[in-house]
């Protein structure tokens, strides 16, 4: 995710954290200043902190589970909101949906029994109210967030994991395309809900409820992804009709065909057919600027990723995710194709 960056691995899953973490850091640590001081800013963003790491520990309870069923998880994303863990793929087994969705919850449940344990008790539900006063109980509040998190994550709208079981039990009757848009309309039921309560006196609920209706709107999202390149190829999306550059050609010959052509980035291949690098529309217009027309494409372009024609196109896209196109080559390396993000929009839209 873009603006975040590591700073754990923990069984192959990088924790990656978003900068926009350490905005809410700084938020709580000036609220908590100007009610108490040093003391108290220092207390609060501490509890915080102690907050994600429970949220930490969510996330990787789902990675745990999804590792049982050898699906990988390439890294977790700690965001104001909460953690996102993203898994390399959903199973469409509703019974392994299910347990890995509800493995987050219970890892939040595990620290709420270790919690009352050590506090001789359950506390009481006034300390719940208090979370944000950094002079209670810190085990008492945490007890408390914990207990808010288990309840939250189980409402069943995208993309909290109750969103995610109610899928996978839909998908136990019907296609699991339209179990997901099923759920996901559930999920913004309940987000117009949220955003309904939220008008009387709680912002922080339509806060909510756009990221519930975001959420769920995604998922269905990805899932027509999935639908509409499940079982094809490479070759079935990839773009044929393309200008190619030589590597010979200067960046002035590649402004003329930016301006003649619908093409935002143009290929160089070489005389036999081979992709040396991919020249965008972001790199012709710096070179231009920086070191005039005459300079040679070559010294403009890419590095570009490359498939073969046969590869599955759920893979490619993975590849396609990180770059603004995907070579791919025949079964001699050559040329064959482009794909492009539009390619893959006009497939999903064909197939919807």
């Amino acid at each position: 995710m873009v603006w975040s960056f590591p700073i754990a691995t923990v069984r192959g899953t990088v924790i990656r954290i978003h900068v926009t973490f350490f905005l809410l850091l700084a938020w709580i640590g000036a609220m908590h200043a100007r009610e108490g001081g040093l003391a108290e800013a220092v207390s609060g963003m501490v509890f915080v902190c102690l907050v994600f790491a429970c949220v930490v520990l969510h996330e990787l309870g789902h990675a745990a589970a999804a590792r049982r069923y050898g699906i990988a998880t390439p890294d977790i994303t700690l965001l104001p909101i909460g953690g996102l863990a993203r898994l390399e793929r959903i199973p469409e087994e509703p019974w392994r949906e299910i347990a890995i969705a509800l493995a987050g919850p219970a890892v939040n449940l595990v620290i709420c029994l270790v919690l009352a344990i050590v506090l001789g008790g359950v506390p009481s539900p006034q300390e719940g109210l208090m979370v944000e006063d950094a002079r209670s109980d810190v085990l008492a509040r945490l007890f408390w967030v914990n207990a808010f998190l288990l309840l939250f994550n189980l409402i069943p709208a995208f993309p909290m994991d109750g969103g995610r079981v109610l899928r996978a039990v839909l998908a136990f009757r019907m296609s699991h395309r339209d179990a997901t848009r099923a759920a996901a309309n559930v999920g913004q039921g309940v987000a117009i809900l949220l955003g309904f309560l939220g008008l009387f006196g709680s912002p922080i609920l339509i806060f909510i409820a756009l990221f519930v209706w975001l959420g769920a709107a995604g998922e269905t999202a990805e899932e027509d992804l999935r639908a509409a390149t499940r079982s094809l190829a490479a070759e079935d999306a990839m773009e044929t009709r393309f200008e190619a550059l030589p590597p010979e050609a200067d960046v002035g010959a590649a402004a003329e065909a930016l301006l003649r052509t619908p093409q935002r980035d143009f290929p160089v291949v070489d005389g036999t057919g081979r992709i040396l690098g991919l020249l965008t529309r972001d790199a012709i217009i710096h070179a231009l600027r920086a070191t005039g027309p005459n300079t040679p494409v070559a010294d403009a372009m890419q590095e570009v990723p490359r498939v073969k024609r046969g590869a599955p196109l759920s893979e490619a896209l993975k590849t396609l995710a990180a770059a603004p196109a995907v070579a791919v080559e025949d079964g001699e390396g050559r040329l064959a194709g482009l794909l492009t993000p539009a390619n893959v929009a006009d497939l999903i839209a064909l197939k919807g």
